[in-house]
């Protein structure tokens, strides 16, 4: 049975990812992470974040976006990309309970080519003059509804 997935995009913050696993665990849910990261996935910040909850979380490394695209495709898997780019609230959007939802480097997001090959782009609605939130609040936010509505809780 497939089920929603966390996918990181070349992760630059070792305590969000460590954050992001945490959360992964807890929730029951498996985490891809597309390489490069930007810190050594051995990292004492990771796994401080992510205490001991890192042993919990079913974690697949891609060493490349090319590796992490066959591997989607050979599952037949949507991808769904949180972007500050997109147009469509991520309280409005349909989830599926087999979607994988993508979240891009904190310094920079995704670069386009990615950004192309998303089958949906989601949003955080934000007031006005604001940029973005923390990565792990981000992936919160949107796993929690995804599950809401996916009867995943």
């Amino acid at each position: 049975m497939n089920e929603l997935r966390i996918a990181l995009y070349q992760p630059d913050i070792p305590g969000n990812t460590g954050t992001i696993l945490r959360l992964a665990a807890c929730l029951g849910l498996a985490v891809d992470i597309i390489e490069p990261a930007g810190f050594d996935l051995s990292d004492r910040n990771l796994k401080r974040a992510g205490m001991d909850y890192i042993a919990a979380v079913t974690l697949t490394r891609h060493v490349s976006w090319e590796r992490f695209e066959t591997w989607r495709a050979e599952n037949g898997r949507r991808l769904v990309l949180a972007s500050t780019k997109a147009a469509e609230p991520y309280t409005r959007f349909d989830f599926q309970p087999d979607d994988i939802l993508l979240f891009g480097r904190e310094s920079a997001g995704v670069p386009d080519h990615v950004h192309d090959r998303a089958d949906a782009r989601i949003l955080i609605p934000m007031a006005p003059g604001q940029r973005s939130l923390n990565i792990a609040i981000a992936t919160a936010m949107v796993v929690g509804e995804a599950m809401r509505q996916t009867g995943a809780f």
